[in-house]
C-alpha cells in the first residue's frame, strides 16, 4: 500500500477516534453511577459500574490511538511502517474492544448488518441516554473497522513473513 493511502487512512482513523473520544469523554464527565441508577434499573448497580469502567477503558485506547496517529502524522517524514503498525493496533485495541468489550457488558448483534440497525446490544436494560451515546459512537467506529479490516490480515502476514526470513 502506498504512503499516501496509508497516510490518508491514518488521518481518517485519527479523526474518527477524536469524534468518538470527545463524545465518550463528555458523557463520562457528566454522568454518575447515581444518575444511571435514577434513570434506569435500580438493581443494576454492578452492571452500570462495569459499563462505566468499560467506557473508561475504551476511552484510554481511543486516546492512545489518537496520540500515536498524531505523532506519526506530524513527523517530518512519514513513516509508513509505524503508521501501519499503529493502524493494526487501533483495529485490535480500539475497534475490537468496542465491539467485543473485555467486561462483556454489551455484545455485537451480528444480524444487525442485515437489518440496518445498530449492532450493539446491552446485556442489561440501560437508560436511553446511554443507548444514544453508544449509537453515536458506533457509526464512526464501524467506519474505522471497515477501513482497517485490511490490516487485520495484511500486517500480521507481513510480520510472519519477516519472522520466517
Amino acid at each position: 500500500m502506498g504512503n499516501d493511502l496509508v497516510e490518508k487512512q491514518l488521518l481518517f482513523t485519527k479523526e474518527k477516534l477524536e469524534t468518538a473520544a470527545e463524545q465518550l469523554r463528555e458523557y463520562l464527565n457528566g454522568v454518575t453511577l447515581q444518575d444511571l441508577l435514577n434513570d434506569g434499573n435500580k438493581d443494576a448497580e454492578a452492571d452500570y459500574t462495569d459499563i462505566l469502567d468499560q467506557f473508561r477503558r475504551i476511552l484510554v485506547f481511543f486516546d492512545e490511538g489518537k496520540e500515536s496517529s498524531h505523532l506519526i502524522l506530524r513527523s517530518e517524514t512519514f513513516r509508513k511502517g509505524a503508521a501501519e503498525k499503529t493502524l493494526y493496533w487501533i483495529f485490535h485495541q480500539c475497534v475490537e474492544e468496542f465491539f467485543q468489550p473485555k467486561l462483556d457488558v454489551w455484545y455485537e448483534d451480528s444480524r444487525a448488518a442485515y437489518t440496518g440497525k445498530n449492532a450493539i446490544r446491552f446485556r442489561t436494560a440501560v437508560p436511553h441516554e446511554l443507548k444514544e451515546l453508544v449509537k453515536s459512537i458506533e457509526g464512526p467506529i464501524q467506519e474505522v473497522r471497515e477501513e482497517l479490516e485490511y490490516y487485520e490480515t495484511d500486517y500480521r502476514t507481513k510480520m510472519q513473513q519477516r519472522g520466517s526470513e
